[in-house]
């Protein structure tokens, strides 16, 4: 008898065990944090400067569609920086605490060699993270991979950017896919679109973004 309670104990403490497992595991990147109101005044669109928006950028039923060529000009005429057509994430710019961006992103056969998402600002440098896709798949900058197989279909981006932690982590499709340390404090702030890379792989670039939350 002792021992049949034993093991009905031991099996009550298993079950608990893959109940918290699967609790923990089905986890959504964005438990815990509060979403701020956002307003088409937070959506700052970046684009070639000798040209119009609508021949860079659509909005239709929720959908921002960017694209740009390789032999486009900077967003500003003063630049040196590559060709983009980006949102940027204005009046939310930060320098402490955690935050983080989400989006479902769409990248057509095609685009390689361009970045999709980034955290713009560090301490040293220009940015904190930046995402570019290759082929299909997404790295880290041009080395790290964080992940696969992304032409043509939707897939859910989350960024957590823990600043006084040092710390990014990036999920795709509510998982955590890589994590890295930042780049340090600084002006920081979201952006997503398309963004040539220095050795750009692609003539033509696109990204569709929707449902974007910071």
């Amino acid at each position: 008898m002792k021992i049949s309670c034993c093991f009905l104990l031991i099996l009550l403490a298993l079950v608990g065990f893959k109940e918290n497992l699967n609790l923990l595991c089905s986890a959504d990147p964005t438990d815990g944090f509060t979403a701020v109101p956002l307003t088409e005044a937070n959506f700052e669109l970046q684009k070639p400067y000798d040209i119009p928006l609508n021949e860079r950028y659509g909005f239709k039923n929720g959908v921002r569609r960017l694209w740009v060529y390789a032999d486009d000009k900077p967003h500003d005429p003063n630049s040196r920086t590559q060709p983009r057509t980006e949102v940027r994430i204005k009046g939310l710019d930060y320098s402490s605490g955690v935050w983080q961006f989400e989006g479902y992103g769409f990248v057509p056969n095609g685009t390689s060699g361009a970045t999709v998402a980034q955290i713009h600002g560090a301490s040293h440098g220009a940015t904190t993270l930046i995402l570019r896709i290759y082929d299909g798949n997404m790295r880290y900058y041009s080395g790290d991979l964080v992940a696969t197989d992304l032409y043509d279909k939707w897939f859910r981006l989350n960024i957590i950017h823990d600043v006084d932690g040092g710390m990014v982590t990036v999920f795709l499709d509510g998982e955590q896919k890589y994590s890295t340390a930042d780049k340090g404090p600084g002006d920081l702030y979201f952006k997503c679109g398309v963004y040539a890379a220095p050795a750009n792989i692609s003539y033509y670039m696109e990204s569709r973004w929707r449902d974007i939350k910071i």
